[in-house]
């Protein structure tokens, strides 16, 4: 996707003598409690998954319920935070894109922003004992192919959860014509939202009529091309009137918007709320 504004407090990857690939296994009292309450984003990958205990995520500015058996997969770039979370075990997996299978890197962007994953007992301990090599080899740093080793576990783990979101949300069979056109839209506005505003530039791009792409997305998703655009676009207005000082004048701006009075209509169009009342009761 394209990069979100500069303005939005961004962490880069935690260890600079890392590969690009950290896993650890975590309990709640080795949190620094204050630090995740805080909402942030990074530029890296971030699968969470829950052993034992219960939490309450916040991601772009929705709430999610996680519970023992869970994964939680969290995307660069998504404003995130910490709600609660209660008597919990967990092993995370941190990885940069580069070190990604570049198929599971597609993949995870078409699933992509995902809610928690349950997953049955069976299925979560053949995660867990993937993740126990992953642990195992993340500290034999010394080993002659450290790097190599560490990248070929860490994308079995991956795969393997990918695989489980593809079967709970119906996507390992293959697609219908209208459920690919919805697939490579998503992809395509998450990278252009910025500049292209217009259905029909969409729909150019893709090669496709306006009216067959505006028919492929409401039989995947009940909802119009306009629908898609403007809700990705106050995404990252919400984002930035949460994360920065920057006037919805300006956002406006940045977001691709000259006329302010139409993006400040929109904007409380699509979210029921004006801007300025949106971060006020967003920074309470």
């Amino acid at each position: 996707m394209s990069g979100p504004s500069p303005s939005i407090p961004l962490n880069t990857f935690p260890d600079a003598h890392s590969p690009g690939i950290i896993f650890v296994e975590t309990s709640v009292k080795d949190l620094e409690i204050d630090k995740i309450r805080e909402a942030h984003r990074d530029d890296y990958h971030i699968f969470f998954m829950l052993n034992e205990g219960s939490g309450v995520f916040e991601i772009d500015f929705q709430q999610y319920e996680i519970n023992a058996h869970s994964v939680m997969y969290i995307q660069p770039f998504q404003v995130h935070r910490v709600i609660s979370i209660d008597d919990a075990t967990f092993n995370t997996l941190l990885v940069s894109s580069e070190n990604l299978n570049p198929e599971y890197l597609r993949l995870l962007k078409e699933i992509a922003p995902a809610g928690p994953l349950l997953l049955d007992p069976e299925i979560f301990s053949v995660a867990s004992e993937i993740g126990a090599v992953c642990r195992k080899l993340y500290q034999r740093k010394n080993e002659k192919l450290y790097h190599l080793m560490m990248k070929d576990a860490c994308n079995s783990l991956v795969g393997y959860l990918i695989s489980q979101f593809l079967v709970q949300t119906h996507r390992a069979d293959q697609p219908a014509r209208h459920e690919v056109i919805t697939k490579d839209f998503k992809l395509l506005l998450d990278q252009d939202f910025l500049t292209v505003k217009s259905p029909s530039q969409y729909a150019g791009k893709m090669n496709i009529s306006t009216a067959y792409l505006n028919e492929c997305l409401k039989k995947a998703t009940g909802q119009t091309v306009s629908y898609h655009i403007h809700q990705r676009v106050i995404l990252e207005a919400k984002r930035l009137l949460f994360h920065s000082g920057k006037s919805v004048k300006e956002i406006a701006t940045d977001l691709g918007y000259d006329d302010y009075p139409y993006f400040s209509r929109l904007f409380t169009k699509v979210t029921g709320i004006a801007a300025l009342a949106f971060r006020n009761k967003n920074l309470e």
